[in-house]
C-alpha cells in the first residue's frame, strides 16, 4: 500500500510545532538554570533543575500540542459535517456562495459560474469547505505528528542553555548563557516569522526581548533568594 504523503499545510504545521517547541525549550530552561545559578553556585543543583525542567517541559509541550491540534481537528470535522448537511439541504445556496467568492476576486460572472460548476461537479464538498472554511477536508492536521515534533524539539532546544551554563570560565557562565540564548531565540524568531509570513524584524526583536526579560528576571530573583537564604 502506497504511503500517503503529507500536504504542504501539514508539513508547515509540523515545522511550526518544531520551531515553537525549540523556542519554548530554550527560553524555559534558560530561565530555570539562570534562576538557580543566581541562587546557588552548585553545578549539581543547576544540572538537576535543568534536567527536571526539560523532562517536565517536554511532556507538557507534547500533551499541549496534542490537545490543541486535536481540538482544531474536531472543529474541522464539525465543519465537514455541517457542510455536508448544507449541501444536502440547499445545494444551490452553497453553489451561489462559491460563485460569489470567485466573483469577489474580480472574476467575471460568466467565468465564475463556469468555474463553480466545474469545481462543484468535481467535488462539491471539498470546494464548498475550502471556500467557506479555508481548509482542505482531505488533509486534516495530524495531532500525533505535531506532538512528536514538540517531544523532539523541546529537549533539543533545552540543551543549549543547559550546556552553555557550564561552558568557559565559571565567572563567564551567566554571560555565555545569555549570549547563546539570545542568538538561538533570534534564529527561532526568524524561522517562526517565515512560517507565519510575519514581519521578520518584529518577530526576532519580540523573541529576543522576551528572552532577555525572562532571563534577567529569573536570574535577579535567584540572586535575591540566594542573598536572603545566605
Amino acid at each position: 500500500m502506497k504511503k500517503k504523503k503529507m500536504s504542504l499545510a501539514q508539513k508547515i504545521n509540523v515545522l511550526r510545532a518544531s520551531v515553537m517547541g525549540a523556542n519554548d525549550g530554550i527560553l524555559s530552561i534558560a530561565g530555570i538554570v539562570l534562576g538557580v545559578a543566581g541562587a546557588s553556585t552548585s553545578n549539581w543543583a543547576i544540572l538537576v533543575s535543568g534536567l527536571a525542567g526539560m523532562l517536565a517541559g517536554s511532556v507538557s509541550m507534547t500533551m499541549g500540542e496534542y490537545v490543541s491540534v486535536n481540538s482544531q481537528k474536531d472543529s474541522e470535522r464539525k465543519a465537514v459535517a455541517t457542510e455536508k448537511q448544507a449541501l444536502a439541504d440547499n445545494y444551490q445556496k452553497e453553489f451561489d456562495f462559491v460563485q460569489q467568492k470567485y466573483m469577489a476576486t474580480g472574476m467575471a460572472e460568466e467565468l465564475a459560474h463556469k468555474a463553480t460548476t466545474e469545481m462543484m461537479t468535481n467535488n462539491a464538498l471539498t470546494t464548498a469547505i475550502r471556500e467557506r472554511y479555508s481548509f482542505d477536508p482531505s488533509k486534516f492536521t495530524s495531532p500525533y505528528a505535531a506532538a512528536l515534533a514538540s517531544l523532539i524539539s523541546f529537549p533539543l532546544g533545552s540543551l543549549l542553555p543547559l550546556i552553555s551554563i557550564f561552558v568557559g570560565p565559571k565567572n563567564m557562565h551567566i554571560a555565555t548563557t545569555f549570549i547563546a540564548v539570545i542568538i538561538a531565540l533570534a534564529i527561532t524568531g526568524y524561522l517562526a516569522a517565515i512560517l507565519s509570513k510575519a514581519n521578520k524584524t518584529h518577530s526576532v526583536l519580540r523573541n529576543v526581548i522576551s528572552g532577555i526579560v525572562t532571563m534577567t528576571v529569573t536570574y535577579s530573583v535567584g540572586v535575591l533568594v540566594g542573598i536572603l537564604a545566605g
